[in-house]
């Protein structure tokens, strides 16, 4: 019987169930694992420092930036905190609490939402800026949101 030593005697307990039968590697990699696991797609930082080198795409930057978490400093009310005191206002949005933290001090307020929720939110006519006391500062004007909302509608719907 399963688990059951029926060996034990009068003692009758009961006994660890037997190991697992033994998987032979598969085709791919051990139990069916890939052989070489896929790469994880590079991190917003990255992205950013790759995209301002010119080593990466627009499109690319656009798809890695849609589903990286964004954070974004805050006051006491709700919504983006924008910077006016530049030719168009842009909001200001970091790539990790580190670089959010540089900028704005340990305990400053913040939230987190997805890239794509940034272009989803964003009021029209506003810009951001990424990391700005970061080494790869980048700056996206109300034109470029513009831009990035029409390449994501158009890759959502066609």
């Amino acid at each position: 019987m399963y688990g059951y030593d029926q060996n034990a005697g009068a003692g009758q307990g009961y006994a660890a169930p037997p190991p697992p039968p033994q998987q032979h590697a598969q085709p791919g990699g051990y139990g069916g694992q890939p052989l070489y696991p896929e790469p994880s797609p590079p991190s917003l930082a990255d992205a950013v420092r790759a995209f301002t080198t010119g080593s990466m795409s627009a499109e690319d930057f656009q798809g890695i930036f849609s589903t990286s978490k964004v954070y974004c400093p805050r006051g006491d009310n709700p919504g983006f905190l924008a910077l006016h005191n530049t030719q168009q206002p842009v909001i200001p949005m970091f790539t990790s609490l580190k670089e959010l933290r540089r900028y704005a001090g340990k305990e400053s307020k913040y939230f987190v939402i997805t890239g794509a929720e940034v272009i989803d939110l964003l009021p029209t006519g506003y810009g951001f800026v990424l990391d700005m006391e970061g080494d790869h500062r980048m700056v996206f004007d109300a034109k470029s949101v513009e831009q990035m909302v029409d390449f994501a509608m158009r890759r959502m719907y066609g």
